[in-house]
This record gives C-alpha cells, sequence and structure tokens, in this order.
C-alpha cells in the first residue's frame, strides 16, 4: 500500500515538473504567424494530406477491385 502512494505521488511530481518547465509562449510560431508564413506551412501541410488521403482511396479501391475478382 506505501508502494503504490509512494509510487503515485512520485508520478504526480514528475509530471508537475515536466508541466512547469514547459514554455508557455511558442515563439517560433508567432514569429511564422507575424510575417505571415504561417500559411505556407499549413497549405503544405494540407496538400500532404490530401495526397495522403487520396493515395489511400486508390489503394482501398484497388484492393477491393481485386478482392471481387476471386
Amino acid at each position: 500500500m506505501q508502494k503504490r502512494t509512494i509510487m503515485s505521488v512520485l508520478f504526480l511530481l514528475i509530471n508537475s515538473i515536466q508541466l512547469l518547465a514547459q514554455n508557455t509562449s511558442p515563439e517560433m510560431s508567432e514569429g511564422l504567424r507575424k510575417d505571415g508564413k504561417i500559411y505556407v506551412v499549413v497549405l503544405v501541410l494540407a496538400t500532404i494530406f490530401a495526397g495522403i488521403f487520396a493515395f489511400l482511396v486508390y489503394l482501398e479501391r484497388k484492393i477491393s477491385k481485386l478482392e471481387n475478382n476471386k
């Protein structure tokens, strides 16, 4: 019982130290937003995710077609 309590307290302390060590203001995103470059980053990420989604849809249709041929 005591070991479990000690481990729980230790776990909570480690997590609270990690939260205190984090910087609350992301400097890089503020700089990108100020320069207008954040929109380029969002556009590139959206393009990548759209490409992955399109590939998965293509692959699913191809697999379904192969399954139906058997």
